[in-house]
Formats: C-alpha cells, structure tokens, sequence
C-alpha cells in the first residue's frame, strides 16, 4: 500500500526575488504608459495652439475652396502685441494709443482667413473668406470689378466682373477707409457671399487664423493660394 497516496502535494512558493522583480515590471509599465499618455496631450496641445483643423461649410469661397474642403488654419500668422500696452509704464515710451507688433507679418491682401465674423447674431460657425483692402486703402466696386484706392484689382482667381453688391448703400465705401486694426474681406464665390458688402470691416482680433493648406479631399491637397496681383 502507498503511504503517500493521499498527501498533498506541497507547492513550492515562488521566489522572492521574482515576485519583485514582477512588481517592479507592473510598476514601470504603468509608468511609461502615464508618460506616454503625458508626452501625447502634451503633443496635441502644443499643436493645436499652433494648427487648428477647419472644414468648409458652403460654396462661399468656389472654385479654390469647396464644401466640406478640410483645412489646416495657422493660429500663429498675426499674432501680435501691443507694446504701449506692454511697456507703457516706462517713462521713455509713449503709452498713448496702441502700438502693434507683428512678429510673423501681418495680414496680407489675398490671405485666406477663419475668423468670426461681425454678425447679429452671433454665428456659432467661423467664416472663410479672402483679404481684399488693408487699413487705410479704400475699396469700392465698378462693372463688376473690385477697385483699390480707384485702382482695378486683378483678381485671377475668380472668373472675371462678377463682384456686384446689392445694397448700394451698404456697399458705397469709396469714401470710407478701411480703419486701423481690420481688414475688408470678400468671399471667391462673389454672387454667393455674406462678406464685408454685407456686414462690413472685419477687426484683425477676431481672426482666427490663416488658411495655408486644404488636406482633404485628396484632390485639393495643397496649399492655400493668395492673389497674385499686378497693381
């Protein structure tokens, strides 16, 4: 008869040695996973600070931007500081007014912005648009062209006299200039457009930022052209 048939069988515990250094793995695992996850926000932000995503909601900029087009905006373009607001406390500088600095340039005639625009109400979506007049130059409309300080724009981007505006009054800005700090846009699509012929200047603060590349659909991939003017 066997003496041992009904024994248990007795399990060698594991190693000291093993059950740490299994711990010590959990723990650096989980550790690298939170870094991980940090370095990834961390990413996301600093990118988004810099580049926002934007799709194209209408055909207010046909033909060079269509509905649904997807965009990358650069948040960073017009960045810009007020020096007599910043250093206004020193004795040596004039602290009357303002006085902007631009250190990525500032917004250029043929730039395509998001901003959001001067509407009542409020618009819970940005608008795309292009920028045709700059502080101080004054803008009106002949036979369907856009003119500058009574100079025609060439506006190769568009099919030739289609800029019209209905409202006369609203559009008789030949003797207004634009102001310091804004800009006056206009949508491609000129017979499909809500612009600055309708709600007018647009201030450079509310500009989101500057279109520069059109990532989806595969078949507009690129940059984000300005005019090419001959004035």
């Amino acid at each position: 008869m066997d003496d041992h048939a009904d024994q248990p069988v007795q399990l060698s515990p594991s190693p000291p040695k093993a059950q740490d250094e299994s711990t010590r793995r959990g723990g650096r695992f989980v550790r690298e996973l939170v870094e991980t996850a940090l370095i990834a926000a961390l990413i996301y932000v600093a990118i988004r600070s810099l580049i926002l995503p934007y799709e194209v909601q209408g055909a207010s900029m046909n033909p060079n931007l269509h509905n649904s087009d997807r965009l990358l905006v650069s948040r960073q373009s017009y960045l810009h500081v007020d020096v007599n607001g910043v250093f206004g406390f020193l004795p040596w500088v004039d602290g009357s007014g303002s006085h902007d600095v631009y250190p990525f340039g500032q917004p250029e005639r043929g730039d395509v912005i998001v901003f959001e625009p001067p509407v009542t109400p409020a618009s819970n979506q940005p608008y795309v648009k292009r920028i045709i007049g700059l502080p101080g130059e004054r803008i009106s409309f002949d036979n369907g062209y856009v003119y500058v300080d009574g100079v025609k724009l060439d506006e190769t981007y568009i099919d030739g006299a289609i800029t019209v505006c209905d409202d006369q009054a609203a559009c008789d800005l030949a003797e207004v200039p634009v102001p310091d700090g804004m800009v006056f846009v206009l949508g491609d699509n000129r017979l499909r457009s809500e612009d600055s012929r309708t709600f007018g200047f647009v201030d450079v603060d509310s500009i989101i930022g500057q279109a520069i590349f059109t990532n989806w659909p595969i078949d507009d991939f690129g940059p984000v052209s300005g005019g090419d003017y001959n004035r």
